[in-house]
């Protein structure tokens, strides 16, 4: 009776140190990792540089969106984070996580908007008055001093 109670025991030792912490991946997960993180880092950049969508606006949050994502895949492949994994402190950094993010987000959006809207005043055509638009560079070259 006592070794099948030794047994047990060492059965149910195995159980809480193979099963209950995270798994720390394989190569295979890895690997998907990465060829993820790599996808999501290439359409990005075509997007940008093949200019796909005619409003910057638009290719603005397409990339917002593609960031959090690759922020969901660096989370799960690389951090190995799950909702089962250490009694549920991995659920908490992810709302913490979560919400850095949507404040760093919103927050450089909002600051960037507002500096283009407030520092670039004169880029708008209808906003530049008429005699900046149609200066003729031949006339005020001719004004210059030693120039003719």
């Amino acid at each position: 009776m006592s070794a099948h109670h030794d047994h047990a025991a060492h059965g149910h030792h195995d159980d809480h140190h193979g099963h209950d912490h995270a798994d720390h991946g394989s190569l295979k997960s890895y690997a998907t990792g990465f060829v993820l993180a790599v996808l999501l880092t290439v359409i990005p950049f075509w997007l940008v540089m093949g200019k796909v969508f005619d409003k910057s606006s638009t290719t603005g949050f397409v990339l917002l969106a593609l960031a959090a994502v690759q922020i969901v895949v660096h989370m799960i492949y690389f951090l190995h984070m799950n909702s089962k994994s250490e009694g549920g402190w991995t659920m908490l950094a992810l709302l913490f996580t979560t919400m850095v993010v949507v404040i760093m987000m919103s927050g450089s959006l909002w600051v960037m908007y507002h500096l283009n809207h407030n520092m670039m005043p004169g880029m708008d055509h209808e906003t530049v008055p008429e005699s900046i638009r149609a200066v003729p560079v031949e006339k005020d070259m001719k004004k210059m001093p030693g120039m003719s």
